[in-house]
């Protein structure tokens, strides 16, 4: 197929690239380079990109619409893939703008992307952060998520729900999955395992919020990948039959919203502790109260993901961190 990808100097989409690639899709890539981390290493990864024939990629704001008009205009994409977006839970308490202006904005262009070319699937990243003050765990797509915690969490809850006005009004059978805490090699500096490994490494305290009592549900990038690959062929159609009770398919479109994580929560001490092996560092905590927006605990259900796709994520935190390590080892020169 003919794949629209954006946000592919980024850590989940140079991932999901690099595997759209390899299976003979034609990519064309959207990055907006922005600084909000490290340049040099979304550089590093759409050089990586650049060098396979099936990757054409572009720098461009996702805000610049008649920049995107123009290269959907060249590559007459079947699919779109949407991942590009103001990213950072803690960041959008300090620079809300950002989140509505690349999140709100940026994901109508691609919205209008999707109705002119008239693709045959659209996807567009939601976050497992719409949940936000849900108490039932775990999450599951079939519960209503009406109660976000951040600016954050409020975009992306807002942009599943346009992409659901224009499924119905314009017939795009679209796909929104929920992510939890993605980690894994080039993974984000501004994510905890980026973060642990630096501060460790350079004999510095690392932030503990919450004491340490805390649990996410961290999947590893290439779980996360195989699962949108998997979603990709499977659009939805409005009437189909629905795959168990946590199925999302709208009854007035061809939409659906999927959770891609593993169901098995790790607490925070435990994922320090696998840093603390592969780095042989003892980390030096700050410990600090639970931060404003942070959920105590992430939960997937990835069952409706089973049902569709036949795929369960199943890497363990001791392997993701182990294939971590070993990338940012060889990265960054570390003996």
């Amino acid at each position: 197929m003919r794949i629209l990808v954006t946000g592919t100097a980024g850590f989940i989409g140079f991932h999901l690239a690099r595997r759209l690639i390899a299976e003979g899709h034609e990519v064309t890539g959207v990055d907006g380079m922005t600084a909000y981390y490290d340049v040099a290493l979304k550089e590093a990864r759409h050089e990586i990109l650049r060098r396979h024939n099936g990757y054409l990629g572009h720098v461009t704001m996702i805000e610049d619409m008649p920049a995107l008009t123009a290269i959907a205009q060249d590559c007459q994409p079947e699919a779109i893939i949407h991942l590009a977006a103001q990213a950072g839970v803690r960041y959008s308490l300090e620079e809300p703008r950002a989140y509505v202006e690349t999140n709100l904005v940026g994901t109508f262009n691609i919205l209008e992307l999707a109705k002119t070319h008239a693709v045959r699937h659209l996807m567009l990243a939601s976050t497992s952060s719409v949940y936000g003050g849900n108490q039932t765990m775990p999450f599951r797509e079939s519960e209503a998520a009406d109660h976000p915690l951040t600016m954050y969490a409020a975009t992306k809850k807002a942009t599943e729900a346009m992409s659901h006005a224009y499924s119905h009004l314009w017939n795009i059978p679209t796909t929104a999955f929920r992510f939890f805490t993605v980690y894994g090699p080039w993974g984000r500096p501004d994510m905890a395992l980026f973060k642990f490994v630096d501060a460790m490494l350079g004999g510095l305290p690392i932030d503990v919020y919450n004491n340490g009592e805390m649990a996410r549900d961290f999947t590893f990038i290439d779980d996360l990948v195989e699962g949108i690959v998997r979603l990709l062929a499977v659009p939805p159609a409005v009437g189909q039959p629905a795959r168990g009770a946590a199925d999302s398919l709208s009854p007035v479109a061809p939409w659906r919203v999927v959770n891609i994580g593993r169901g098995a929560p790790v607490s925070l001490d435990e994922f320090i502790g696998e840093v603390e092996r592969v780095t042989g560092r003892t980390a030096i905590r700050n410990n600090l109260p639970l931060q404003q927006g942070d959920p105590v605990e992430t939960f997937a259900d990835p069952s409706l993901l089973k049902a569709l796709t036949g795929y369960h994520p199943g890497t363990s935190v001791k392997e993701g961190v182990d294939a971590f390590w070993a990338w940012y080892r060889e990265h960054y020169k570390v003996a």
